[in-house]
């Protein structure tokens, strides 16, 4: 059985980004799979959103479950990819968003290189703070 590789610029691939620029909060597979337009496979979608993460378009964080997200780059240029920023995921909406003016700061010991790095807070959103009782 051949495998077809994903074209640089498909329709899918268009609408997956896309999906993921407009969303202010992060957004897992099944989220992605559920609101796209276009018939696409689980597989395909997978391989988007590496793509995707590989080009620097959006970038990956797990949740506090263990559930991958994505994001679009809002903080990043051509010149410099900013993704080590902290993260908050809401306790009562579940929603997981991007802090970008909060960047943690940490020193590894010797010898250690740090090459991704995933900081997540959990607690009450902004938006379920003002609409609690």
């Amino acid at each position: 059985m051949a495998v077809t590789k994903i074209s640089r610029s498909t329709q899918a691939k268009q609408s997956v980004l896309a999906l993921i620029e407009e969303a202010n909060i992060a957004l897992s597979h099944a989220d992605i799979e559920e609101q796209l337009n276009v018939k696409c496979n689980r597989v395909t979608i997978y391989r988007i959103l590496d793509r995707l993460v590989e080009d620097d378009k959006i970038h990956k964080l797990v949740d506090m479950d263990g559930v991958s997200k994505y994001m679009a780059c809002v903080a990043c240029n051509d010149d410099h990819h900013h993704h080590h920023h902290l993260h908050f995921s809401c306790k009562q909406c579940e929603q997981v968003s991007c802090l970008h003016h909060i960047i943690p700061s940490f020193q590894l010991p010797k010898g250690y290189s740090m090459h991704e790095l995933n900081f997540t807070v959990r607690g009450i959103c902004v938006d379920c703070e003002s609409t609690s009782p």
